[in-house]
């Protein structure tokens, strides 16, 4: 099986290097250009103007694929550690990477659309990203208890699980706080709205 090749491990640490990078990229680059303010700007208002935007979407659609390669080798992980000791539902397994591939989607449509551009696909996009991957992930620090002790240690578990309980309370800010700005614009002076 594909998840037990030699070297399949690279696919993971890929992916956060290359997301990584994508965002560093078309941060310095949109900052020195002039087109967001160097202090914790949004993550999609590095990718809005050219050039940033063609390497951002670039990167962004990369990062996608690499995050689909990741859950399919996770899920053909737990199929396979599945094999001796059944320790979850194979239909578990499977809504969790279907989960986890709605996300990488999302991210496809948040590279394709820029925010400025067309904002309400750019909008559900995030939405679709950031949910679907709250839920993988949750449900991936489910899958890791239930496979305790024989293939995860309760420290990595609880790992997850903070992770998944951190993402659970960022994401609901993010929604309320999302919801009540309409943005059209990057630039904000004192004074608007």
């Amino acid at each position: 099986m594909l998840c037990c090749m030699p070297g399949v491990a690279v696919v993971p640490a890929l992916l956060v290097s290359w997301s990584s990078a994508a965002f560093i990229i078309s941060y310095v680059i949109a900052v020195l250009a002039g087109h967001v303010e160097p202090l914790v700007p949004y993550i999609s208002d590095t990718g809005t103007k050219p050039p940033e935007s063609g390497i951002f979407g670039f990167m962004i659609n990369i990062s996608a694929l690499l995050a689909a390669i990741t859950m399919y080798i996770r899920y053909l992980l737990i199929e396979k550690q599945n094999e001796s000791l059944r320790f979850v539902g194979s239909s578990c397994n499977i809504f969790s990477l279907c989960i986890g591939l709605m996300g990488c989607i999302g991210m496809g449509i948040v590279a394709t659309f820029q925010e400025l551009a067309v904002p309400s696909v750019h909008d559900i996009g995030a939405l679709v990203a950031f949910g679907s991957g709250v839920v993988y992930i949750t449900l991936q620090s489910i899958i890791s208890y239930k496979s305790c002790p024989q293939w995860n240690t309760y420290f990595v578990c609880h790992i997850r699980m903070a992770i998944s309980v951190i993402s659970c309370i960022a994401f609901i800010p993010m929604i309320v706080f999302a919801s009540q700005i309409s943005m059209t614009k990057i630039d904000w002076t004192p004074g608007e709205k």
